[in-house]
């Protein structure tokens, strides 16, 4: 078997791709590029397309010794067709992602939802070593989830399983980006908690995050960085996120009975107060013995669990 392989985390704020060594999970190369201001399907294509490209001109890898190209993309996805069909966060539907990057590459292209893609990294080489049994939860521009069962990927019977990021905590709330309403990720992702954030600056409340940004975006180190600072309108808003987000896994520490629960996102590895209130609170929400019985860790992979596990995602189709 070849001993490389290309993955491709492609997300609501940035595209990771990298190649990886299937055998040890080492990042070799990699080229990012920011995708905040890019939406539709023709410019996430050609974004992907001019990522994969810059890769391909950096790297001293040959391109016969490449496996395969995995994908990780935020939504729902046709696994068999290579197609993202609704990805809320990138503005993109029915997106057929397989046909052009194999005709442009000649290079087998795999997808996969990219916690699903993240899961498979922390089960190879993170967090989940040793576990058979995980449900793996990012919180970023929305929050996305992932199960493995008995050390595979459970993709449900429409294969769009795991996405606590929109089970429902408040009947009448918020609208949320998938068109619902009152769907976790709406009070608990790293934007809802910005989005909170702003909205009370912009109504008079002051907030130290003034002096940190312009306000026109709040980074995972200006919500540590005011938390330090003790600031009254950042401590709030973390604190009603992590009431939401632990309630959420209480809910499913007591439904889904996991061994083991990864949570991974900026947030969580640069916000330890966020990371600990979150598992503290879920522990005395859950029932006793699933609050025992369930261990949790921050991902292993930090960033490049997507990218990692993408790369590997070849292998869930064989």
């Amino acid at each position: 078997m070849k001993n490389y392989s290309i993955g491709i985390d492609l997300g609501g704020t940035k595209i990771l791709a990298a190649i990886t060594d299937i055998n040890t999970g080492k990042i070799v190369d990699e080229v990012k590029n920011k995708t905040k201001k890019i939406r539709g399907n023709s410019n996430i294509l050609n974004i992907t397309v001019d990522t994969l490209s810059e890769l391909f001109n950096k790297t001293s890898i040959n391109k016969d010794d490449i496996n395969s190209i995995g994908l990780g993309l935020a939504g729902q996805v046709d696994r068999k067709n290579g197609v993202l069909l609704n990805g809320v966060n990138l503005d993109v539907k029915k997106l057929d992602f397989k046909s052009p990057l194999e005709e442009k590459f000649n290079i087998p292209v795999y997808t996969g939802n990219d916690v699903e893609a993240a899961a498979l990294g922390e089960l190879k080489f993170g967090s989940g070593v040793g576990y058979s049994d995980i449900v793996c939860i990012f919180i970023g521009t929305g929050i996305g989830s992932a199960i493995i069962e008995n050390g595979k990927i459970r993709k449900g019977a429409s294969e769009t399983a795991g996405e606590i990021g929109h089970i429902i905590v408040d009947l009448n709330g918020r609208s949320c980006t998938c068109g619902a309403n009152g769907c976790l990720e709406a009070y608990a992702s790293r934007t809802a908690i910005e989005s909170r954030i702003l909205g009370a600056i912009k109504k008079g409340r002051t907030s130290i995050i003034t002096d940190l940004t312009n306000t026109s975006s709040i980074s995972s180190k200006h919500i540590k960085k005011a938390l330090e600072a003790h600031d009254e309108v950042v401590c709030q808003y973390v604190a009603e996120a992590v009431e939401y987000l632990s309630g959420g896994i209480a809910s499913i520490m007591n439904f889904y009975n996991p061994k083991l629960i990864i949570l991974g996102g900026g947030l969580i590895q640069s916000v330890d107060e966020f990371y600990l209130n979150t598992i503290k609170k879920a522990r005395m929400k859950a029932l006793p013995i699933p609050s025992k019985n369930t261990d949790f860790k921050k991902a292993g992979l930090n960033d490049y669990s997507g990218v990692v596990g993408a790369s590997c995602l070849f292998l869930s189709y064989n």
